[in-house]
This record gives structure tokens, C-alpha cells and sequence, in this order.
């Protein structure tokens, strides 16, 4: 029976580079053995239904296409609909008064060892603020994520995996296709 996933794509079409058409992304996931699949803005998010055996082989299937066909690497990170809405419902910053246009979630391909999460620098970049839940790092940037040093190359030397990040009004809008609304 096919579940209903998330593939967030790293580094796709920022700043004109790794360009990646979303209509052939769409159909590389297609071909995969995916239905139902719908793609949200051109930074690399895809929203499809897939059964177990293909869900788990996606990401490597993928990333082995765009390597081929565009030539670039990419990581994907996978995320199930009801792992996202959890996401989608929980952001620690997520209250009045808190503009959402400061909100992101970071998604990290591995949950990250505990000894690592509590390595990481708190003061790191005055006034932001994260979270680490699982293999999702919720953050504030009440300056802007654009002037934090809590970078996705940061945390990812610090926790050993990989991130790819997603604003908050993304992470809604993926959350609400992924659960049919």
C-alpha cells in the first residue's frame, strides 16, 4: 500500500546554480515507481505516494538520476506525512508575536548523536535560537537566517549528517499537500 512522502532536495536551483527543471524531477520520481507526485516551488521539494519497498530506495534512485542526467550531487532527505506534520505542529517558536517569516525548520537526513547535540554552541549567533528535536532542528531568526551563523554547514560538521533547510510557510504548504488539504 502506498504512504504518502516528502523528498526535500539540497542545494537545488540557489543562486543559479544545480539547476533541476521540477518537471523533470517530478517525472525522475514518476519513472521511479511514485504516483501522485507534485512538486512545491524550485528549491527541490516533492511530494509523492510510494510503497515501502520504493519509499526506501527513493532517495539513492534520485540522487543517482540528477547525478547522471545534470551532473551534480544532491542529498535527499526523506521525510514520511506524518513526520512532517509533526513538524508542522510543533515549532517551539511558533507564538504570538513571532513573525513566521523568522521561522525555519532545518530537516537532517540522520537523527544526530546526543553527545553531538550537546556540543553544539548555543551563543553561537547572538539573538537566534534552535532546537533539536530528533532529526529536526527548529530555529528563530529574529535578524533573519541570512545573517545567523547557525548555517547547514555548521550544523551539519557539528552533528555528522546532512541538513537541508525549509522556511516556515514551506514546511506549512508541504505539510498541507502531504495531508491532502
Amino acid at each position: 500500500m502506498a504512504q504518502t512522502h516528502i523528498a526535500l532536495l539540497r542545494g537545488v536551483n540557489l543562486g543559479g546554480k544545480n539547476r533541476l527543471p521540477m518537471k523533470d524531477l517530478a517525472a525522475m520520481f514518476t519513472a521511479a515507481g511514485c504516483t501522485n507526485v507534485r512538486t512545491y516551488i524550485q528549491s527541490g521539494n516533492v511530494v509523492f505516494d510510494a510503497p515501502a519497498k520504493v519509499a526506501s530506495k527513493i532517495a539513492a534512485v534520485i540522487a543517482a538520476e540528477i547525478s547522471k542526467t545534470f551532473g551534480f550531487d544532491t542529498t535527499l532527505v526523506m521525510r514520511t506525512a506524518a513526520e512532517l506534520a509533526e513538524a508542522a505542529s510543533k515549532h517551539p517558536f511558533h507564538k504570538p508575536g513571532i513573525e513566521d517569516t523568522k521561522l525555519a525548520v532545518l530537516f537532517l537526513a540522520d537523527e544526530p548523536h546526543p553527545d553531538h547535540v550537546s556540543a553544539l554552541d548555543p551563543n553561537r549567533s547572538p539573538c537566534d535560537v534552535y532546537v533539536v528535536r530528533g532529526r529536526d532542528i527548529f530555529s528563530y531568526y529574529p535578524n533573519g537566517a541570512g545573517n545567523s551563523k547557525l548555517t547547514n554547514a555548521y550544523f551539519d560538521s557539528r552533528l555528522k549528517t546532512v541538513s537541508t533547510g525549509r522556511n516556515w510557510r514551506t514546511v506549512q504548504t508541504l505539510h498541507e499537500m502531504a495531508s491532502g488539504k
